[in-house]
């Protein structure tokens, strides 16, 4: 798996015309999520692609070659956090109720809905996090679920450079094309 962070424009089409270059090449995308930035006008992507390192350099390449791609960087490698978020809709009545939130406190989760005969839990963490909570959910009656992609950031402190963002505020603002937007 490699794992991307794109910057893109904020504009209608971008997710089609990037989610496209993916499908033209045949890569499967195992997770793909979209979100404002801190800078008007961009939004970030974080997509998650079954592919081998190899493939990763050329997914990389790939995207730079579309308009709105302001930058790109493959952070399959660097120290990060990773977390998706699910709401499950579990049965839960009378009898069975006490142990869904016990198990909801176990996994540091949170109740977010409660009606007469079903919860909605919200979790929070890993990949790893989210089945395990299934799997011990399931025996109770899952109704639904709903799931986001990972959502990722590198760790630590480092910043991308005040000249660094400047050109990618600029480019957003249709100032020109960058040359190089590594960081």
């Amino acid at each position: 798996m490699q794992t991307f962070s794109v910057w893109v424009d904020d504009k209608p089409g971008v997710l089609n015309r990037v989610s496209s270059l993916f499908r033209r090449r045949g890569y499967n995308i195992e997770s793909l999520t979209v979100g404002h930035t801190d800078t008007e006008g961009l939004s970030r992507m974080t997509i998650v692609v079954d592919t081998d390192e190899r493939g990763g350099r050329l997914v990389e390449a790939n995207l730079y070659k579309l308009i709105p791609v302001r930058r790109v960087e493959n952070i399959t490698l660097v120290p990060q956090i990773a977390r998706d978020l699910a709401m499950i809709k579990v049965t839960a009545t009378h009898e069975t109720r006490a142990q869904v939130m016990v198990l909801a406190e176990v996994y540091r989760t949170r109740i977010v809905d409660v009606s007469a005969d079903a919860l909605v839990v919200e979790v929070t963490g890993t990949e790893d996090k989210i089945e395990s909570l299934l799997d011990m959910l399931r025996p109770f009656g899952v109704i639904e679920m709903v799931r986001t992609g990972q959502v990722v950031m590198k760790r630590g402190s480092a910043k991308p450079t005040r000249e660094e963002r400047r050109r990618i505020a600029a480019t957003a603002a249709g100032a020109g094309t960058p040359t190089d937007l590594s960081v």
